[in-house]
């Protein structure tokens, strides 16, 4: 059976092989950090399985377990946007993205019980944490490139880079705004309630839009978009975890 307790094991082994997928693509060994990479992933896969027949529920109710799929995630954005692209610092950020949200797991993993809420019952509730997770990796490896670009320069090369991960992502992100409002119509008896996180969900689904529309109509310079695509990755943030921080939390129907 493997559980938290065993989760320190499979972190450490993660997070080794991330940063040797990150030397390695710093020193240009193409083939060598792919290798690595896909191990980190391999690795997070396994105690994802693992941790899902142990709890005979799907590990997506808690923070904790939510870190461990963008732990996952953000990986696979990373390699994928470094076999795409090539861009060598791409696996360094991703691991670091990784990295941490590994670490905070090991430092607090929010253990709690098998069961899932009534809410959390229904046949949505794998497909929209999946896809809002994924989406998050994928916007986060744009937010990666717009603070490169900020920081180093842009050039259009990186800019379409960007917009592929946005594009991508906000379709994600679209479909788990909508399949979040069936299950919300299915389980409370509406699809929209102006609930804290519902409505930082909506700040950060427009923040998006507004870059693909941007984009799109070529307004704006590099500059800015960067700066907006950072916003909206902060945005993100806020709506996935800084939610629950704020005094209105606490009547919220989404904290469990």
């Amino acid at each position: 059976m493997i559980g938290w307790n065993e989760f320190i094991w499979f972190g450490a082994g993660a997070t080794v092989a991330a940063l040797v997928a990150s030397v390695m693509s710093f020193c240009s060994r193409r083939k060598a950090s792919v290798i690595f990479a896909s191990v980190t992933i391999g690795i997070l896969l396994a105690f994802i399985i693992g941790l899902w027949i142990t709890l005979d529920r799907p590990p997506m109710r808690t923070t904790g377990e939510t870190r461990l799929w963008y732990s996952f995630f953000a990986m696979v954005s990373g390699l994928a946007t470094y076999l795409r692209w090539g861009y060598k610092w791409i696996l360094p950020f991703s691991s670091v993205l990784s990295t941490v949200f590994i670490l905070l797991n090991i430092l607090k993993p929010e253990i709690h019980d098998q069961t899932l809420m009534p809410a959390l019952q229904s046949p949505w509730f794998i497909p929209h944490v999946t896809v809002y997770m994924f989406s998050y990796s994928l916007l986060g490896c744009s937010f990666l490139i717009a603070l490169y670009s900020l920081i180093k320069g842009s050039d259009e090369k990186m800019m379409k880079a960007a917009d592929t991960l946005v594009y991508i992502g906000t379709a994600f992100l679209t479909f788990g705004m909508l399949s979040g409002s069936i299950w919300a119509k299915q389980a409370w008896g509406h699809y929209w309630a102006w609930d804290p996180k519902e409505t930082w969900a909506l700040i950060t689904w427009l923040g998006y839009i507004l870059y693909i529309h941007l984009r799109i109509l070529k307004k704006g310079q590099a500059n800015i978009l960067c700066i907006l695509l950072i916003f909206a990755f902060v945005c993100l943030q806020m709506c996935w975890w800084g939610v629950n921080l704020l005094p209105a939390a606490e009547n919220s129907m989404h904290i469990y």
